[in-house]
């Protein structure tokens, strides 16, 4: 079966590569920190990262969707470029843009079964949803590391995250539940589709469209 939406076989293509740049990223990062903890728990993202890349190819495996060489090299690249810059630009942008990333994850999931559910497809449900969960996971490890820095606001102002502006609509606390899952990030990386709705008319309209149409035709003939 080949998927006949444009916008999802692009998705899968795009988080499938992505998720390459992530991992390699996350080996910089955590090879970058000194505290062992934070390195342990760096490297378990890392994981979770080639665990969803994993997940992704069997989707586009089973709709018979390519991998982007393109996409592949491009990521590679990235990832390879951010895991040598943590060696060098300190300790606080690596967790910052590691957790800014990461809340823009989280509705690339959400959103890929969206789009599986539009074309009537609910197998990968629970999967998408484990993972757009997970990533939920990793941005608020990477706040909470730096929650309290006070180039906090100076960042948050310039890349829009951090405590006031995230980029998804997702609270743990208040609950974050597969049924519940298509009603978020909607207007977070995506557009609202506009639906139009039929018009309805009366008799009357009927007869007074018949009425102009008529004349239209009869003054056409004279001009003729």
């Amino acid at each position: 079966m080949r998927l006949s939406d444009p916008a999802l076989v692009n998705l899968l293509k795009q988080a499938y590569s992505a998720e390459k740049a992530a991992a390699f990223a996350y080996q910089g990062h955590a090879g970058s920190v000194s505290n062992k903890a934070e390195k342990l728990a760096i490297k378990q993202i890392e994981i979770d990262e080639w665990n969803h890349r994993e997940e992704v190819l069997k989707m586009m495996d089973l709709y018979q969707v390519p991998v982007s060489k393109w996409l592949e090299v491009k990521n590679y690249i990235i990832g390879k470029t951010i895991s040598a810059s943590c060696y060098v630009i300190g300790w606080f942008m690596p967790f910052y843009f590691a957790g800014n990333l990461e809340s823009g994850n989280v509705c690339e999931y959400v959103r890929m079964k969206r789009l599986f559910n539009a074309l009537g497809l609910t197998d990968h449900d629970e999967i998408l949803y484990e993972m757009s969960l997970k990533e939920k996971e990793h941005e608020v490890y990477f706040y909470e590391q730096i929650k309290t820095s006070k180039l906090l606001p100076y960042f948050e102002r310039f890349f829009a995250w951090g405590e006031h502006k995230r980029k998804n609509d997702i609270d743990l606390i208040k609950g974050f539940k597969l049924e519940d899952t298509n009603t978020y990030c909607e207007g977070f990386h995506e557009k609202k589709k506009v639906s139009k709705k039929p018009v309805l008319i009366n008799e009357e309209q009927v007869e007074g469209l018949k009425a102009g149409f008529t004349s239209r035709d009869t003054n056409l003939t004279t001009q003729i």
